[in-house]
Protein backbone atom coordinates (compact mmCIF):
# COMPACT_ATOMS: atom_id res chain seq x y z
CA UNK A 1 0.00 0.00 0.00
CA UNK A 2 1.22 3.15 -0.78
CA UNK A 3 2.17 5.78 1.89
CA UNK A 4 -0.27 8.84 1.87
CA UNK A 5 1.92 12.24 1.86
CA UNK A 6 0.64 14.90 3.77
CA UNK A 7 1.68 18.84 3.69
CA UNK A 8 2.02 20.89 6.46
CA UNK A 9 1.82 24.52 5.46
CA UNK A 10 2.67 27.27 7.39
CA UNK A 11 3.65 30.66 6.90
CA UNK A 12 7.68 30.43 7.87
CA UNK A 13 7.75 27.05 7.66
CA UNK A 14 9.69 27.42 11.65
CA UNK A 15 7.29 26.76 14.20
CA UNK A 16 3.89 25.70 14.11
CA UNK A 17 4.45 23.34 10.57
CA UNK A 18 7.32 21.95 12.39
CA UNK A 19 5.59 21.08 15.64
CA UNK A 20 2.99 18.89 13.14
CA UNK A 21 5.39 17.55 10.91
CA UNK A 22 6.84 16.23 14.20
CA UNK A 23 3.79 14.55 16.19
CA UNK A 24 2.30 13.81 12.46
CA UNK A 25 5.21 11.26 11.80
CA UNK A 26 5.37 10.29 15.29
CA UNK A 27 1.27 9.17 15.04
CA UNK A 28 1.41 7.99 11.38
CA UNK A 29 4.37 5.47 12.11
CA UNK A 30 5.15 4.60 8.39
CA UNK A 31 1.46 5.27 7.40
CA UNK A 32 2.44 8.77 5.70
CA UNK A 33 5.36 10.69 4.33
CA UNK A 34 4.87 13.62 6.05
CA UNK A 35 6.51 17.08 4.49
CA UNK A 36 6.31 20.64 5.93
CA UNK A 37 6.50 23.98 3.98
CA UNK A 38 6.12 27.77 4.27
CA UNK A 39 5.22 30.68 2.01
CA UNK A 40 8.43 31.99 3.20
CA UNK A 41 11.22 30.02 5.17
CA UNK A 42 12.67 31.57 8.60
CA UNK A 43 14.36 28.73 9.94
CA UNK A 44 13.70 26.13 12.17
CA UNK A 45 12.83 28.41 15.61
CA UNK A 46 15.10 26.73 18.58
CA UNK A 47 12.32 27.15 21.17
CA UNK A 48 10.36 24.90 19.02
CA UNK A 49 12.86 22.06 19.14
CA UNK A 50 13.33 22.87 22.87
CA UNK A 51 9.51 22.30 23.37
CA UNK A 52 9.17 18.83 21.11
CA UNK A 53 12.73 17.12 22.77
CA UNK A 54 10.50 17.88 25.56
CA UNK A 55 7.96 15.35 24.48
CA UNK A 56 10.38 12.82 23.21
CA UNK A 57 9.96 13.95 19.76
CA UNK A 58 13.26 15.39 18.20
CA UNK A 59 13.00 17.44 15.26
CA UNK A 60 16.62 19.03 15.08
CA UNK A 61 16.83 17.74 11.92
CA UNK A 62 14.11 19.21 9.97
CA UNK A 63 14.94 22.07 7.81
CA UNK A 64 12.97 25.38 6.77
CA UNK A 65 11.02 24.76 3.10
CA UNK A 66 9.28 26.98 0.78
CA UNK A 67 6.02 25.28 -0.40
CA UNK A 68 7.71 26.33 -4.39
CA UNK A 69 10.12 22.90 -3.70
CA UNK A 70 7.52 20.37 -3.46
CA UNK A 71 5.14 21.61 -6.55
CA UNK A 72 5.32 18.29 -8.43
CA UNK A 73 4.44 15.96 -5.26
CA UNK A 74 0.83 14.76 -5.76
CA UNK A 75 -0.11 15.13 -2.14
CA UNK A 76 -3.39 13.19 -0.50
CA UNK A 77 -3.61 16.20 2.22
CA UNK A 78 -2.69 19.89 2.67
CA UNK A 79 -3.10 21.26 6.05
CA UNK A 80 -2.83 24.95 6.73
CA UNK A 81 -1.68 25.52 10.57
CA UNK A 82 -2.36 29.31 10.03
CA UNK A 83 -4.71 31.87 8.68
CA UNK A 84 -1.54 33.33 6.62
CA UNK A 85 -0.57 30.56 4.99
CA UNK A 86 -3.94 29.64 3.55
CA UNK A 87 -4.66 32.81 2.64
CA UNK A 88 -1.49 32.56 0.36
CA UNK A 89 -1.22 28.88 -0.30
CA UNK A 90 -0.66 28.52 -3.83
CA UNK A 91 -2.23 26.36 -5.94
CA UNK A 92 -1.48 22.41 -6.47
CA UNK A 93 -3.31 20.81 -9.62
CA UNK A 94 -3.98 17.78 -7.32
CA UNK A 95 -7.02 16.76 -5.93
CA UNK A 96 -5.36 16.92 -2.18
CA UNK A 97 -8.18 17.17 0.69
CA UNK A 98 -7.15 20.37 2.55
CA UNK A 99 -7.44 20.95 6.45
CA UNK A 100 -7.40 24.16 7.81
CA UNK A 101 -6.87 24.94 11.56
CA UNK A 102 -5.43 28.88 12.67
CA UNK A 103 -3.25 27.47 15.57
CA UNK A 104 -1.82 30.51 17.51
CA UNK A 105 2.01 31.66 16.61
CA UNK A 106 3.81 30.66 19.36
CA UNK A 107 6.87 32.67 18.36
CA UNK A 108 4.63 36.06 18.89
CA UNK A 109 4.35 35.36 22.58
CA UNK A 110 5.72 38.09 25.04
CA UNK A 111 6.39 38.10 28.61
CA UNK A 112 9.64 36.01 30.52
CA UNK A 113 11.36 33.79 29.38
CA UNK A 114 9.46 30.81 31.52
CA UNK A 115 5.69 32.94 30.15
CA UNK A 116 6.99 32.45 26.04
CA UNK A 117 8.28 28.63 27.35
CA UNK A 118 4.44 27.89 28.60
CA UNK A 119 2.68 29.51 25.64
CA UNK A 120 5.18 27.05 23.48
CA UNK A 121 3.57 24.44 25.29
CA UNK A 122 0.43 25.26 25.37
CA UNK A 123 0.39 25.51 21.70
CA UNK A 124 2.67 22.08 21.31
CA UNK A 125 -0.52 20.59 22.89
CA UNK A 126 -3.11 21.74 20.44
CA UNK A 127 -1.01 20.81 17.66
CA UNK A 128 -0.40 17.53 19.09
CA UNK A 129 -3.71 16.90 19.91
CA UNK A 130 -5.00 17.67 16.47
CA UNK A 131 -2.17 15.61 14.67
CA UNK A 132 -3.37 12.61 16.94
CA UNK A 133 -7.05 12.90 16.07
CA UNK A 134 -6.39 13.41 12.19
CA UNK A 135 -3.50 10.50 11.67
CA UNK A 136 -6.52 8.35 13.72
CA UNK A 137 -9.59 9.79 11.22
CA UNK A 138 -7.65 9.69 8.00
CA UNK A 139 -4.50 7.14 8.11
Amino acid sequence: MEQKKILVLCTGNSCRSQIAEGYLRSFAAGRAKVYSAGVETHGVNPKAIATMKEDGIDITSHTSNNVDEYRDIEFDFIITVCDNAKERCPYFPFKANRFHYNFPDPAKANGTEKEIEEEFKRVRELIKDYCKKFIEENI
